[in-house]
Order: C-alpha cells, then structure tokens, then sequence
C-alpha cells in the first residue's frame, strides 16, 4: 500500500503538489461588486491602510520587500481608509501625494505615530510634521484644504464603502478578491503570498476561454 500511495505521489504533476490550498470564503473574498483598478492592462494590488494603525506599520518593511520581487504582471497602489479618525490621515496622505512629497514622507510618518508616539491627530500637528520633512508649510496647509483633496478624499471613501473595508490593513486585488492576515491565517507574509495566488488567479482569468 505505502508503494501504491508513493506512485500515485509521484504520478501527480508538480505543480498540483506544490499548489497552496487558498480557498474563496477563507483566505480571500470575493466582492460583489467589482472596483475600478488604473493600472491598465497590469493586475492591481490595492493597500488599505491607515498611518495610525499598528498593524500596518509592522506591514510596511514586508511590503517593502515584497515589491523587490513582486511579479512583472502586477502594480501597486495605495488607498487610505477615510472613516471616523482615520479621515484626517487620509487627508495629509494626499496632500502630499499632491505636491509630489508622498514617498519623503510615507516611512516618516509611520515613524512618528508608532516610534514617536506623535498623534498628528491636528492640522497644526500635520503642518508641523510636514515642516520638519522639507515640506513648505504653507503649501502643504494649502494642499490640506484644496478642491483637488476633497475629489481624492470622495473617491477613497467611495472605494472604501464599496469594497467594505471596516479595518486595515487590507488588500484588494484586480478590484475583486479581498485578502487580510487575519483572513490569510494570521501573518503578513502568509498574506502576501495568498495575494501572489490572487495574481496568478486573475491572470489565468484574462486568458480568452479560461478561468
């Protein structure tokens, strides 16, 4: 018998053996009403974060890694959660993506709420922190309370509300198949290799007559 299982072992082709056992309503769900993605003809991968949440912070070195090695076939994005005392974060996030000061200031900011204990929870706080990151104060508290914020902010919350996002961090792939370390089984990395499932998933989807 244990000759039979054996053969039987090695008759099954590699790649079935070796494929992770991620199953929809488990590891991943999928959303009834599928988001717009702009990456073009790339697989999406959506973060949901929030600059106050611990969890994410201890995301951010793994995501770090992981878009070293992220597949070619894939890009990735970033959406703020907006809710309750999340909205002000989310605010700053895309004032500095306005004035072309988001990648100086991503890690900082991390950095300042969990290493610093900063709560950066004011506008006055914010325009301080921006200061201090070479930011002209000005403009940012200009870009703060501009029309082109408010039109980010509307549609980060629209996507927010649509994907059903009521904690972070999570991430969206191809604006279909919503993943989470809780979800994943507990770890980030475990996470991030159900959102490389995910990818391959969708692009076996795109090729015409597969799925």
């Amino acid at each position: 018998m244990k000759r039979l299982l054996l053969a039987l072992c090695l008759w099954l082709p590699l790649p079935l053996l070796a494929a992770p056992a991620y199953v929809e309503g488990r590891h991943y769900f999928e959303l009834a009403l599928p988001q717009p993605t702009e990456t073009g003809s790339k697989v999406e991968v959506r973060e949901f974060f929030w600059y106050g949440c611990p969890h994410c912070w201890q995301l951010e070195p793994e995501i770090d890694k992981w878009l070293k090695k992220m597949p070619a076939n894939a890009q990735f994005v970033r959406t703020p959660g907006v809710g309750g005392r999340w909205l002000i974060h989310a605010r700053a996030y895309y004032a500095f993506e306005t004035l072309g000061a988001l990648n100086r200031v991503h890690v900082p900011f991390f950095r300042a709420m969990h290493e610093q204990r900063r709560p950066l929870d004011t506008e006055d706080a914010l325009v301080q922190f921006a200061a201090e990151n070479g930011v002209d104060k000005n403009k940012f508290r200009e870009a703060f309370n501009s029309f082109a914020v408010r039109v980010k902010l509307d549609k980060a919350r629209q996507i927010n509300t649509e994907a059903g996002i009521s904690s972070v961090p999570m991430l969206l792939v191809d604006g279909r198949y919503l993943t989470s370390p809780t979800a994943a089984g507990g770890s980030n990395s475990e996470m991030l290799k159900v959102v490389e499932f995910l990818i391959q998933k969708v692009a076996r989807e795109r090729k015409p007559g597969k799925k």
